[in-house]
């Protein structure tokens, strides 16, 4: 197994601490910039002592604002609608890509998990980040799922990009960090 991952360095640990505001616990490395050179998404490890489920988290300023304002305008009520069988508004391709991307998301941590020497986390083996598979919880993570792994990974993530028009020039990502290995 080859690592494709290069680490964190100190100026882009310092970069993280500024977005935000503290320093960061578990950050292992750059998921994804911006063209101009911002960190948009970082890789943290599955364990920061305890056990933190969220790979792909979302650290650009800006950006987290804007997927707020998503949250709390209610968005997240209508992707839910999207995802929900009894709902009129089902949409049963969405909800497939959605389970796809959740099974993507552990296959990551699981895959950090051995690069970093750790033990699997049993008891979050089915558990990823923002909700998935089944309901839209938190934006956040999954925006930052889209942008670390590109378009068309996470469904949900990437309709939630599409709302983001206000912060549409940052978002234009130049460079990503996936966590990927070879066999």
């Amino acid at each position: 197994m080859e690592k494709l991952m290069k680490r964190c360095t100190d100026d882009e640990i310092a970069q993280v601490t500024q977005q935000l505001g503290r320093k960061p616990r578990g950050i292992v490395a750059v998921a994804a910039y911006n063209q101009a050179g911002e960190i948009l998404v970082v890789i943290t490890a599955p364990r920061i002592p305890q056990p933190f489920p969220t790979t792909y988290y979302l650290t650009h300023p800006e950006v987290v604002k804007a997927v707020s304002r998503l949250e709390a305008n209610g968005y997240m009520l209508h992707l839910n609608e999207l995802l929900d069988k009894t709902n009129q508004l089902y949409d049963e391709k969405l909800a497939h890509d959605y389970a796809l991307a959740h099974r993507s998301y552990i296959k990551d941590r699981n895959i950090l998990g051995q690069i970093l020497g750790l033990e699997p986390l049993e008891q979050h083996n089915d558990i990823s980040a923002g909700g998935m598979p089944n309901r839209v919880k938190c934006l956040h993570a999954l925006v930052g799922h889209s942008l670390a792994k590109g378009p068309g990974v996470n469904p949900i993530g990437d309709l939630a990009l599409k709302k983001l028009e206000p912060v549409k020039s940052l978002l234009n990502v130049f460079n990503t960090n996936f966590i990927e290995v070879e066999n």
